[in-house]
């Protein structure tokens, strides 16, 4: 999905086709919510099949039947968080109205309070993060460009290529540096929303109280800091 300056995009989930698949996903994300409930009082370690049916009152064969194991869960909870962002700044870009570069002001900020909306669910999305993820390299191996064709099925990845295609979309449309390196910078930017968001999280109050005694929103700091991301590209 590419983004130019005067884009529109929308996002269209077509309806489940049938009474029962629709029924299945509504149990999906049943579980999906009490694995993050979980997640959220016992961490990854705490994360059980047989938790998750105390939870969800099903019986640890019926849980099967929508996960094939933890890891799958955990996957699919970490891809439901990317699925969500992408949902939200996929919105945040079709405001054709808006000039390009407010609307990447936007999706910054939605990156963020996407985040801080359901914490728990976002610091599960980035668990397990390390070489041995299935979208990182084995042991030995170079890590590939997050553009490798293999690695394109994941919402993570779709969530990235959203974010360089913006960089690019600014950088074609005379809005952002015609040198800058369009993967290093929408990594870069990636890098300090997560920083940011993860400060919000761990840290309360963080955005609003500074060590003079300075005092403002949270609102107004994460206008700012958007403001400074976008300016840095310009």
């Amino acid at each position: 999905m590419s983004f130019s300056a005067d884009s529109q995009t929308t996002s269209a989930t077509p309806p489940l086709a049938t009474p029962a698949e629709r029924r299945r996903q509504r149990v999906r994300e049943a579980i999906l919510d009490a694995a993050e409930r979980v997640f959220a009082e016992d961490g990854l370690e705490g994360l059980s099949i047989r938790r998750l049916a105390d939870e969800v009152d099903y019986s640890p064969s019926a849980i099967y039947k929508y996960f094939a194991s933890k890891t799958e869960l955990v996957s699919c909870l970490k891809e439901a968080f990317f699925e969500r962002l992408i949902l939200r700044i996929d919105s945040v870009m079709a405001e054709g109205e808006k000039p390009f570069e407010d609307r990447v002001k936007s999706a910054i900020q939605s990156y963020i309070d996407t985040a801080l909306e359901k914490p728990h669910h976002y610091v599960a999305a980035f668990s397990g993060t390390d070489m041995s993820s299935p979208e990182m390299a084995k042991d030995g191996e170079t890590i590939p460009n997050v553009h490798d064709e293999v690695f394109q099925d994941t919402n993570r990845v779709r969530a990235f290529n959203m974010l360089h295609d913006q960089v690019i979309g600014g950088v074609e449309a005379g809005i952002f540096r015609s040198d800058l390196e369009t993967n290093m910078a929408a990594k870069s930017l990636w890098a300090s929303m997560h920083g940011l968001a993860v400060l919000m999280i761990h840290m309360p109050g963080f955005s609003e109280r500074f060590p003079d005694g300075q005092s403002v929103s949270s609102e107004a700091f994460l206008s700012f800091h958007s403001e400074q991301l976008v300016r840095g590209l310009k």
